[in-house]
């Protein structure tokens, strides 16, 4: 949502939960807040049947799920970052649309933009990215329950370059 302060928030749940990945297109991302989205589950897809992508590999998006949750982290970013963060989710080219959910967080119920893949075929990520999702949750503290359900996922065992490797994350969240 834009406030008329030029921000809006965003609610993350896939690689975009890792500062640094979301920072390195969208310097202006500050976290907020912690929340979860009800009635969602997060899965991991490609929005064609034969598609490449730069992480080699299914990436996260969510569906309607009545009596699932998505946790994820909400970030305060400048609306001078909204087409760069809609270009990083491939909007112009229909891999992802923009939504509106509201997300439950300490602080009350926000109304955030988020993203949902436009025709998602299930497959597994890559180690790299489900890494990335990983040390995202534990650098904010996501629940101990749903980190693990993440560390479940089984990969595609890619093992070759991808983003992370542009990402410079402190150990302390590999």
């Amino acid at each position: 949502m834009t406030s008329c302060t030029g921000t809006f928030m965003y609610f993350a749940f896939g690689s975009n939960l890792l500062k640094e990945r979301l920072q390195l297109a969208n310097p202006s991302a500050a976290f907020r807040c912690t929340g979860r989205l009800k009635d969602y589950e997060m899965k991991f897809g490609l929005w064609g049947e034969h598609v490449s992508n730069r992480w080699h590999g299914g990436v996260a998006s969510i569906d309607f799920c009545p009596g699932e949750e998505v946790w994820g982290v909400v970030w305060s970013m400048s609306d001078e970052d909204r087409p760069s963060l809609d270009n990083q989710e491939g909007v112009s080219s229909g891999i992802y649309s923009p939504m509106e959910v509201n997300v439950e967080t300490s602080e009350g119920v926000l109304r955030c933009r988020t993203y949902q893949m436009t025709g998602l075929h299930v497959s597994p990520p890559s180690p790299q990215y489900k890494q990335v999702v990983c040390m995202g949750a534990k650098q904010h503290s996501l629940p101990v329950e749903y980190v693990k359900k993440i560390e479940a996922v089984e990969t595609n065992h890619y093992s070759g370059p991808s983003v992370l490797d542009q990402i410079l994350v402190p150990n302390v969240y590999k």
